[in-house]
């Protein structure tokens, strides 16, 4: 999404995801009636009519569900660079601590910034 929405800026194509709460049939019977007729997808629509419009910003994920709106950001770790004698299942199990820790977690605009990342660590930064 962040490397889809700058190709689509020189073009005035904004992108967007949503990440709708609402009743399906899936979710029947897990909740009471009353709570699934306020998750009607309808509660969802005018998210989506908004990020579709020329107005929108560009790279939002908009949460909706029963009226409720958000914006959702999402956080990338530091992590870690497994070397060659580390590079399987049982590695990411040994550096589990140190992939997940959330200090110097960061929110990236664009692909570039996360793919800069990984090179850095893999020249030892």
């Amino acid at each position: 999404m962040n490397t889809l929405k700058l190709e689509g800026q020189k073009n005035n194509v904004h992108i967007n995801a949503i990440s709708p709460v609402a009743a399906t049939r899936m979710t029947e019977g897990l909740m009471p009636p009353e709570v699934l007729a306020k998750l009607a997808p309808e509660a969802v629509t005018p998210g989506v009519m908004y990020l579709v419009s020329d107005e929108a910003p560009t790279g939002a994920i908009l949460t909706a569900g029963a009226g409720a709106f958000a914006l959702t950001r999402l956080y990338e770790t530091e992590g870690v660079y497994l070397s060659d004698g580390e590079l399987s299942a049982e590695g990411i199990r040994d550096h589990w601590g140190q992939i997940t820790a959330e200090d110097g977690q960061k929110a990236y605009f664009n692909g570039g910034e996360q793919g800069q990342k990984f090179f850095r660590k893999m020249a030892g930064g």
